[in-house]
């Protein structure tokens, strides 16, 4: 695998590939990588003749009271671990090299709607930092493809989106949820829960399933949603929000929808938990 910092390295690498008409699949991360993250680079791999991954901990993304600084930054065991996926080139800049204006001056990219509601309206001003970087990045590697976790569903509509929008020539892979036996999706963010907390965290995912067949067969999606949520607190979580909603636009689900999705987030000590389950009615 070969690792590169500076964006120069990086093009030459890129056109090299380009002239000998090989197909280039991007797996962008901030690292602390776990097994969702290598299926994304085993996803890539199935549509691609080379994989570039990158890792940058993107301080566009984080909110005024989200510490950056401890981020869990795990490079030596991250490289180890994409080498054994066989990935071709790791991009792994600096913020220096990403905003070289810094974050007051750099131009940002905002997709409208799909990014306002759940974890955009819990975190303001995070989808903007993400919809900003990725483009960046995209522009940077130039993918024919690039995969994202479905974990961060949210996140996958809103790349998806701005994608659509901005007429990138680049096809979006989504890739379902890694979990443990338990059903907690994986996360780097497990990393933050004690033993204890472990125990707890897989409630989420379970009263998501508990309302995906509850849905089937009544349309009170508010009321549903409520009882879930009083079950996740009753856990010994605390809800931020759960939601049943329309799986492509995000909007509240209404009662004609046939494919829609449960977005749903809470804290369990302290860690922010995510997950989400596409529902066909």
């Amino acid at each position: 695998m070969k690792i590169v910092s500076k964006i120069d390295e990086l093009r030459l690498q890129i056109s090299q590939w380009r002239q000998q008409g090989l197909k280039i699949a991007f797996v962008p991360t901030m690292g602390n990588l776990h097994a969702g993250h290598i299926s994304l680079v085993a996803e890539a791999h199935r549509h691609a003749d080379k994989v570039v991954a990158s890792i940058f901990v993107n301080p566009m993304q984080f909110g005024a009271h989200e510490d950056i600084d401890n981020y869990p930054r795990t490079m030596e065991n991250d490289q180890q671990q994409l080498i054994a996926a066989s990935t071709d080139l790791l991009f792994t800049p600096t913020p220096s090299i990403i905003y070289p204006k810094g974050l007051d001056k750099q131009t940002y990219v905002e997709v409208p709607n799909v990014s306002d509601g759940y974890c955009g309206e819990s975190r303001p001003g995070h989808f903007r930092g993400v919809s900003t970087v990725v483009c960046k990045l995209f522009n940077l590697v130039q993918p024919d493809i690039a995969c994202f976790g479905l974990k961060d569903y949210q996140q996958v509509q809103v790349i998806q989106t701005m994608v659509e929008d901005l007429s990138m020539p680049i096809e979006i892979i989504p890739v379902a949820t890694v979990r443990e036996t338990s059903g907690l999706a994986l996360s780097s963010r497990n990393g933050y829960l004690t033993q204890e907390q472990l125990k707890i965290a897989p409630a989420l995912a379970q009263n998501i399933q508990w309302l995906a067949k509850e849905i089937k067969t009544n349309n009170d999606f508010i009321g549903l949603a409520k009882k879930a949520a009083s079950y996740i607190n009753n856990a010994g979580m605390k809800t931020d929000y759960i939601h049943i909603c329309h799986a492509r636009t995000l909007q509240p689900a209404s009662e004609d929808d046939k494919e829609l999705v449960i977005l749903a987030a809470a804290h369990c000590g302290k860690a922010r938990l995510i997950d989400n389950l596409q529902v066909t009615l």
